[in-house]
């Protein structure tokens, strides 16, 4: 059985002939899914790894070589893919004799059991990053992340050190009568990073932190936790514009699904009325004439997504409205 995380190696000498690096170049798949209103990833390895492999000669291209090895390790075949991010920093994996290159790949599909040998399994984005779900308030973990950031203010050397760090954690955390911008993932998680509040800060040599990194939330190997951090954030930026949320929708939903889908994949709510009133005066949708008797309640409408309006014009997407609560 081949290890899906094995990579592809290519030696490559630095300036003295005695130092030989090898750089070692795989892609990493981001794959979506939403289900009853949870946002959710696909994991290997104990679920603290997003799925990955080499990039190989024989394939034609990266995507097509992703296609292979994500449908071969995972039984699920993919839809939507878009290309996310190369991560190549210097000190991914902490061995100096080694530079690893990741092309991470973002997938949209629906949510299903993988079907062959490798053990998969989809978590909840927010058991990774409880901070970004706004649905029901302020998260519950709130008051022990303000107490690490500020820790990790008091910590800094000088009052303008002091002033900075105040200001930065106050404009991605949405403290101090600053709005939270639900798209500004990734600058948090590398705050936290940088204020050892996680535990992937405390796996090198650094200072000790400063606050025992009790922040609440999963720990992934490597950067995962970042390169999960991008996938988020372009995915809250791309439905403001983009029809992408269709891709997770089944063929037919009503606009409750639909608006439950795009507050799950924000981590906010949105105002109904104008959430619907936006998807009517675009025209994303259409009646099937048919109704579900799913919702509890009086029957509701379905809907399917007009994909002929890609081919019409340019589209603003499902873009989010005023939330609401």
């Amino acid at each position: 059985m081949n290890d899906p995380l094995v990579k592809s190696k290519v030696p490559m000498h630095s300036a003295s002939p005695a130092s030989p690096q090898a750089i070692a170049a795989d892609l990493i798949a981001l794959l979506v899914a939403v289900t009853a209103g949870d946002p959710r990833v696909l994991t290997i390895q104990d679920q603290n790894a997003l799925p990955s492999g080499p990039f190989e000669l024989a394939h034609r291209s990266l995507q097509s070589g992703l296609r292979a090895w994500v449908e071969r390790q995972t039984g699920l075949p993919l839809g939507y893919v878009e290309q996310l991010y190369t991560f190549a920093d210097r000190d991914r994996t902490g061995a100096a004799d080694q530079r690893v290159i990741s092309i991470s790949y973002l997938g949209l599909t629906r949510e299903q059991a993988g079907s062959n040998q490798y053990e998969t399994s989809w978590r909840s984005w927010y058991d990774y990053f409880p901070w970004e779900d706004h649905r029901l308030g302020t998260p519950m973990m709130e008051k022990t992340l303000r107490s690490g950031l500020a820790a990790w203010i008091a910590a800094a050397p000088d009052r303008t050190a002091r002033n900075n760090r105040r200001q930065r954690a106050a404009r991605l955390f949405g403290l101090d009568d600053h709005i939270w911008n639900e798209e500004l993932v990734l600058q948090r998680y590398e705050l936290m990073y940088e204020a050892r509040l996680i535990p992937e800060a405390l796996r090198g040599d650094g200072p000790p932190a400063s606050t025992a990194a009790s922040v609440p939330g999963d720990p992934m190997i490597l950067d995962h936790r970042r390169i999960l951090a991008t996938g988020i954030a372009r995915l809250r930026a791309k439905i403001k514009y983009r029809p992408v949320v269709f891709e997770l929708m089944p063929e037919t939903f009503t606009l409750l699904q639909l608006q439950r889908c795009v507050e799950a994949l924000a981590g906010k709510l949105v105002h109904k009325p104008n959430f619907r009133r936006l998807i009517e005066q675009q025209e994303l949708v259409e009646d099937t004439g048919e109704t579900s008797q799913e919702t509890g309640g009086r029957p509701a409408k379905l809907f399917r997504f007009r994909r002929a309006v890609l081919a019409e014009r340019a589209i603003a997407g499902t873009k989010l409205p005023v939330s609401g609560t």
